[in-house]
């Protein structure tokens, strides 16, 4: 969550004229609602089965996928985007990601939590995050950590 995933992630798409897929967006269509509604109508296992379900969709060749904060966590999604894609992760500290994702509305795992509660999640998921095989500063201007992962892409 508020990595700039979605963000870093359209614009290397539209740079390189790739294929843009947000694997939330998608799971939203799929359900009809957004991911808030989904977490209080079915819970979080309902999105996580959509999530898994739409995954081999998302990952298109040589398109750009912004993956949910939580869908590598699993670790078949994980085997199966780290086997067929380049996974990058956009590593920010946990007061940027705080102050980012207070901005926005519709995050069901940061709604009515604590800070703490917040950053435990997401020292939970870091672990993961860091077996990417590339790690990009995300505590930057979008545009410059696009630029970055353009190069490792193309290199």
């Amino acid at each position: 969550m508020g990595s700039g995933k979605s963000v870093v992630g359209a614009l290397v798409a539209e740079r390189t004229k790739a294929p843009f897929h947000d694997l939330d967006q998608m799971v939203e269509r799929e359900a009809g609602m957004p991911i808030a509604e989904i977490f209080a109508t079915g819970g979080e296992r309902t999105f996580r089965e959509l999530e898994t379900r739409l995954l081999p969709a998302a990952l298109e060749p040589g398109s750009v996928v912004a993956l949910g904060g939580g869908s590598l966590i699993d670790d078949a999604n994980w085997n199966y985007v780290a086997e067929s894609s380049t996974i990058v992760y956009l590593e920010v500290p946990f007061q940027t990601m705080w102050e980012r994702i207070g901005k926005l509305a519709g995050r069901p795992l940061a709604s009515g939590r604590s800070r703490h509660e917040v950053e435990s999640l997401f020292e939970r998921r870091r672990a993961r995050y860091e077996q990417a095989m590339y790690r990009v500063n995300g505590d930057r201007p979008p545009e410059l950590v696009a630029e970055e992962v353009i190069k490792l892409w193309s290199a």
